[in-house]
């Protein structure tokens, strides 16, 4: 789970895209159109600039790891620290047992 809350919609963010990709010839460069669609909706053209990257990557126009592909592998580093953890309380709890189980024998 994000540790920020997503303040705009899929919709209002898919809208700035088109704008900024449909608008991008009417301005001098990216940078204005984004700074120019980033002040309508309300959001800072740094957060504007990164949706539009970010699209480019999931579409294959710009090189990254696509954000399906990013949210899995988080979900399996996730799982892999949570099997991490459950095999060390298991390798402890086997190591208590059979200390338990020794001291039993010898008394």
């Amino acid at each position: 789970m994000s540790k920020t809350t997503n303040k705009f919609s899929p919709e209002v963010r898919e809208r700035a895209l088109r704008m900024v990709l449909d608008n991008e010839r009417q301005h001098g460069s990216r940078w204005q159109a984004i700074t120019s669609i980033a002040a309508k909706i309300g959001c800072s053209p740094n957060t504007l600039n990164d949706w539009v990257k970010k699209a480019e990557v999931d579409s294959g126009k710009r090189a990254g790891i696509p954000s399906d592909t990013a949210e899995r592998m988080k979900a399996l580093e996730r799982e892999n620290r949570e099997l991490h953890q459950a095999n060390e309380i298991l390798r402890k709890a086997s190591a208590y047992f059979a200390m338990a189980e020794l001291d039993r024998r010898s008394k």
